[in-house]
């Protein structure tokens, strides 16, 4: 089946949103469930380059080259290739958000001032404050809630390990702060 150009786009935006949805599944009930053996390193300080949870990029990047090499090799078609396209992108736009923007795995001196930069990472950040598998919140990359949203949701819970690290701490102290004046 050809697609035109347009068609081939749309569908990869479509894939970008339908993973960020595959993200929270995964995120929520496989690496802070059955899988947490591996993703527990992510909620440790990082003692290297690397952490075992970076095994998940690896999964997710086996995914997209498949599907290119299916695609283009194996005559699965154009449609194969723009969802290998939409996967990769997601990919891309996790790792700026997630391991360059949050986790200044790169470092950089870029600060966000957009309401939603500002919120992707805040909500990112209080998902860290909890060091246990159980008690999290906000398990998405791309959207989040709101914090006051997730301030409240991880009061009511009360279960997890709350991070000790007077960084963390202040910083939620500020959130907290921030998300009760307004």
């Amino acid at each position: 089946m050809q697609l035109a150009l347009w068609q081939g786009a749309l569908v990869a935006v479509a894939v970008v949103a339908a993973m960020e949805i595959v993200a929270y599944v995964a995120h929520r009930w496989v690496m802070h469930g059955f899988m947490w053996f591996l993703h527990a390193s992510h909620h440790r300080p990082r003692t290297g380059l690397f952490e075992a949870n970076d095994w998940f990029g690896v999964f997710g990047a086996a995914v997209s080259i498949t599907l290119f090499y299916l695609g283009v090799e194996r005559g699965w078609g154009p449609l194969t290739v723009w969802i290998a396209i939409g996967i990769t992108a997601y990919g891309a736009i996790y790792f700026g958000f997630h391991d360059i923007i949050v986790h200044r795995r790169l470092k950089h001196r870029w600060v966000p001032k957009s309401a939603y930069m500002k919120r992707i990472v805040q909500a990112h950040r209080l998902h860290h404050v909890v060091e246990t598998r159980q008690g999290n919140v906000s398990f998405g990359f791309i959207y989040a809630p709101p914090v006051r949203v997730l301030l409240a949701e991880l009061e009511a819970m009360g279960v997890g390990q709350i991070r000790a690290a007077s960084k963390v701490r202040s910083e939620m102290d500020r959130e907290m702060a921030s998300a009760a004046n307004g």
